[in-house]
C-alpha cells in the first residue's frame, strides 16, 4: 500500500520543485522529506528522484507518480469535505491569509464573529499578498486566501479553485492638504502626471496595476516611495512626499495633513476569496465566506454614508 505522507512528501516536491521548498510547504525539516522519499522509493522500487546540479529532479518514475498522487490527495480532500459536510458541524482548524489592508479591515470583525459563533473551529490567519495567498491555496497550505484584482486589471486564477466576492473596493487619490488639487470634488490621473507617486514594493500586483494604469493614459510616473502598508503610504503623503492610490478598506484613521479626492474614472479594486473545488462543501469554508461577505457588506455600507467633502480643507474620513 502507498503511504499517504509520502505521497505528500513526494506532490510537495513536484509542486515546490526542491526539497527545502517542500519542507517549507510542509512545514517540516529537509531531512524528513528526504526520509520520506528514500522509504518511498523503496516501497515502489523504483528510483523517483535523480541529483540535478545542487537540487535533485524527479525521474519518468517520479513524475508519473506524483501525477497520482495530486490526484489521490484531491480524492482525499474531498472526501473530508464530504465527511465534515455530512456531519454538519463547523469543527477542525480553518487557515486563512489576506493581503494587509484586508487583515486589517476584514479580519477583525469576520474572525472574531466565526470565533463566537463556532467556538470549536480553531483559525490560523496571516498577511500575504493576493499572488503568495493563491499559491498557499493551491499548495493546500491554506484553506482560503483573500485577494484583489483591479477593475481593469484581473489577478488570474489557477484552476481547480473556487471564488466568491466580498467587496467592491473604491479608491481615492490621497493628497498632501496643501496640494494645489486637494479642494477638488474629482481629479483625473492625467492631472498627476508631474507629481511623485508613493506606491507598493515592486513586483507586487499593486504597482504593477498602477504602472500599467497610468502609462495606459499616456504618463510615466515619478516613482517617488515604495510601501507595503497603507498607512505608511499615507504617512509618506502627509509628509508632502507625493500622492498615492488609497483604497477604502483599511485606510482609516487617516492622518492629519492627508486629503482624498475621488477619481472621475471611479477606480475600484474587487475583494475576493478563493478556496480549493475539492474542499467546497466543507462546512467552515461556508462559514467563512459567510462571515467575510458580513463584513465587506459592514465596510460597504460606511462607504456609502456621506462624508465630509475635500473643499473643508479636513481629510475625508
Amino acid at each position: 500500500m502507498l503511504n499517504l505522507d509520502r505521497l505528500r512528501t513526494l506532490d510537495a516536491l513536484a509542486r515546490h520543485g526542491s526539497v527545502s521548498g517542500a519542507a517549507e510547504g510542509l512545514h517540516i525539516t529537509t531531512s524528513a522529506v528526504s526520509q520520506q522519499l528514500a522509504k518511498l522509493e523503496r516501497e515502489v522500487g523504483q528510483q523517483l528522484l535523480a541529483k540535478h546540479g545542487r537540487g535533485v529532479r524527479l525521474t519518468d518514475a517520479g513524475r508519473l507518480l506524483a501525477e497520482h498522487a495530486a490526484r489521490i490527495l484531491s480524492q482525499v480532500a474531498l472526501a473530508q469535505s464530504d465527511l465534515e459536510a455530512q456531519r454538519g458541524r463547523v469543527v477542525g482548524e480553518l487557515r486563512l491569509s489576506a493581503f494587509p489592508t484586508a487583515a486589517r479591515g476584514l479580519f477583525p470583525t469576520a474572525l472574531a464573529a466565526l470565533r463566537a459563533e463556532h467556538p470549536a473551529l480553531r483559525l490560523r490567519s496571516c498577511e500575504l499578498e493576493p499572488e503568495r495567498g493563491i499559491r498557499g491555496v493551491v499548495r493546500g497550505d491554506l484553506d482560503l486566501a483573500v485577494v484583489l484584482d483591479w477593475y481593469n486589471k484581473p489577478m488570474p486564477l489557477p484552476d481547480g479553485l473556487v471564488k466568491a466576492a466580498i467587496l467592491d473596493d473604491p479608491a481615492d487619490v490621497a493628497l498632501p492638504a496643501g496640494h494645489p488639487l486637494a479642494g477638488r470634488q474629482e481629479v483625473d490621473l492625467a492631472e498627476f502626471a508631474e507629481d511623485e507617486w508613493i506606491t507598493w514594493a515592486e513586483g507586487e500586483f499593486c504597482h504593477e496595476w498602477l504602472l500599467f494604469t497610468l502609462r495606459s493614459k499616456g504618463i510615466e510616473p515619478h516613482l517617488g516611495h515604495r510601501a507595503a502598508e497603507t498607512h505608511t503610504q499615507l504617512g509618506l503623503v502627509a509628509a508632502g512626499l507625493g500622492v498615492c492610490v488609497v483604497p477604502l478598506l483599511g485606510r482609516h484613521p487617516m492622518p492629519p495633513g492627508v486629503v482624498t479626492v475621488p477619481l472621475r474614472q471611479r477606480v475600484r479594486r474587487h475583494v475576493y476569496v478563493v478556496w480549493r473545488a475539492d474542499a467546497d462543501r466543507r462546512p467552515s469554508i461556508r462559514a467563512a465566506v459567510r462571515a467575510l461577505r458580513t463584513a465587506g457588506e459592514r465596510i460597504t455600507g460606511q462607504a456609502e454614508t456621506p462624508a465630509a467633502g475635500p473643499a473643508s480643507g479636513s481629510p475625508t474620513t
